[in-house]
Parts: structure tokens; C-alpha cells; sequence
């Protein structure tokens, strides 16, 4: 019962890597509330951990400020923040065939990603600061990957905005640390999520052959890695990006 009693909140908490973290910190006594815009999912979600579901969009600064009142009017509380909320819009920068341009990423794509995984996790972080500074500490984890660290072919969207939360994780260590709250990242490899399993076997067996551990992560190998660094026995950890990937090797 590592979260007994804290208020913890998960975005993208309907399936996935979302769903594994509220289902994990319920487990160890956590008091849970997710946002998702898929509904029946996310309501069934809150259903079998006992928490509270909220539609919400992460990309509308309203939406969230919404949200996080409305816990702390239920709770009174923020003990965590998982910012787990993301999209894909994969494509090739640009390419050309021939001497002519033939495909790029469109600026719906660029902007969509950046909303959602950028400015959403901006807006969740910025939104429970003060109460977390107020009630005198609280811990909040933002879901990077690899691939911000390394790079990835055809994500240039998702990469950028996977590397700048790893740049505003350092940053709000160092702002919020006099507020004893601690600011981290983690950063999955390939992971089987609901969306990934559909993959291909093809594609699948190839992300498992860069993976020196010989098998692609599960949602709860993620969860397992919020936990620890939400918990008190990460309490000096703070402005750190872990990698939770099997030792994989990202590719060109």
C-alpha cells in the first residue's frame, strides 16, 4: 500500500499504459481519478478501480483547469500527476521522388501532436502546481519515450514533442524542488499496448530483434516504473528520464 490514501491523477487513463497506471496505484491504495475522451472505456476504467472518470481534453487549458478543480473540490487534494496523454501522426518530413516533392508532414499532423503531447502536459503540470505548492509537496511524471531521446524515422512530430518534455522535466525539478515537489520522466520502449498489438507480426518481431531483452514491454512494466518514482522510496530522485526499454536499439 506504497500510495495509501493519496490523490492520484492519470491522464489517458482509458487504455494502454494509462489504464495499467490507475489500475496499479489503486492496487497500492491510491485514490484515483483519469481523463480520457474515450468515454465508455474510461468509465469502465473508474469502475473497476473505484475512482473517477473525466472527459477531458488535455490540449484545452479550460478543460483541464476544469478537471483539477473538480478534484481538488472532491479530494481536497494532489498527491500525482501522470501525464500519459499522447497521440501519433507518423510521416516522413518531406519526401522527394524524382525531383519532385511528393509527401510531407502536414501541419494538422505537426500541430495536432504538439497539442496533445507538448501543450497538454504543459497544461496538466502548470494546472496542480500551485495546489501541490500550497498543501506543501506532491510529484508529478511525464511519459516521454526513447525515441526522444534517440530519434525515430518518420516522428518528427511525436519526437519533438517527446524531447521537449524531457527538457520541461528538468526544468521544473529545479523550479518546484523548493516546493518538495519532484518532477520526473519515463521514457518506454516499444510497449503492447492495445494499439501496437494490432501491428503486423512482421513489424512486431522486428522491434522485439532491437531489443536486447528479447521481448517487447508490457503496460504494467511502465506502471511499475511510475509507481517506484511516485512513491517515497524515490524521494531523492527528481529531474531524471528513465528508461524503461529493455536496452532496445533504436534503429535509423
Amino acid at each position: 500500500m506504497r500510495m495509501k490514501d493519496k490523490v492520484c491523477l492519470v491522464t489517458g487513463g482509458a487504455a494502454g499504459i494509462g489504464k495499467a497506471t490507475a489500475q496499479r496505484f489503486a492496487e497500492e491504495g491510491a485514490k484515483v481519478a483519469i481523463c480520457d475522451l474515450s468515454i465508455e472505456a474510461g468509465e469502465q476504467v473508474a469502475e473497476e478501480i473505484g475512482g473517477n472518470f473525466y472527459k477531458v481534453n488535455v490540449a484545452d487549458r479550460q478543460d483541464v483547469q476544469a478537471w483539477v478543480d473538480d478534484v481538488i473540490k472532491n479530494y481536497g487534494r494532489v498527491d500525482v500527476l501522470i501525464n500519459n496523454a499522447g497521440v501519433l501522426r507518423d510521416g516522413l518530413f518531406v519526401k522527394v521522388k524524382d525531383g519532385e516533392l511528393v509527401k510531407q508532414m502536414s501541419e494538422e499532423d505537426w500541430d495536432l501532436v504538439i497539442d496533445v503531447n507538448l501543450k497538454g502536459t504543459f497544461n496538466c503540470a502548470q494546472a496542480v502546481a500551485p495546489f501541490m505548492i500550497n498543501q506543501g509537496g506532491g510529484v508529478i511524471l511525464n511519459a516521454t519515450s526513447i525515441v526522444g531521446l534517440d530519434g525515430n524515422f518518420g516522428q518528427t512530430n511525436y519526437v519533438a514533442t517527446k524531447a521537449g518534455v524531457i527538457g520541461m522535466t528538468k526544468v521544473w525539478a529545479r523550479e518546484l524542488g523548493r516546493h518538495n515537489i519532484r518532477v520526473n520522466a519515463v521514457a518506454p520502449g516499444f510497449t503492447l499496448t492495445e494499439m501496437v498489438k494490432q501491428m503486423p507480426e512482421k513489424i512486431l518481431d522486428g522491434m522485439k530483434a532491437k531489443t536486447p531483452l528479447g521481448r517487447l514491454g508490457e503496460p504494467i512494466d511502465i506502471a511499475n516504473a511510475y509507481l517506484f518514482l511516485a512513491s517515497d522510496e524515490a524521494s531523492y530522485i527528481s529531474g531524471v528520464t528513465l528508461r524503461v526499454d529493455g536496452a532496445i536499439v533504436v534503429g535509423t
